[in-house]
């Protein structure tokens, strides 16, 4: 069951972090679910642990906060994808 609600939380970070980037139609749900869980750990590793910005939230399970940190997480995933062009 955990990975289900990751899945979905990963998907809806990814999703939301491609509205705000504006690649949402160029990206599907298979990429939305892993920009979104690899943005998750992005924001954890470089929110949590590297700037100890939100100190537990940015890994910790299911919480507004943690969708807050995933999000940015993606987006920044997000824009270096861009910078890099494998993104357009």
């Amino acid at each position: 069951m955990g990975w289900i609600i990751t899945l979905l939380v990963g998907a809806l970070c990814g999703w939301l972090a491609s509205l705000v980037m504006k690649t949402d139609a160029q990206q599907g749900a298979v990429a939305n679910i892993l920009i979104g869980i690899v943005g998750s750990l992005l924001a954890q590793f470089l929110f949590g642990n590297l700037l100890h910005l939100g100190g537990d939230v940015a890994g910790s399970g299911f919480s507004f906060w943690s969708i807050i940190w995933g999000v940015v997480g993606s987006v920044v995933l997000i824009a270096v994808l861009k910078a890099l062009r494998v993104l357009r």
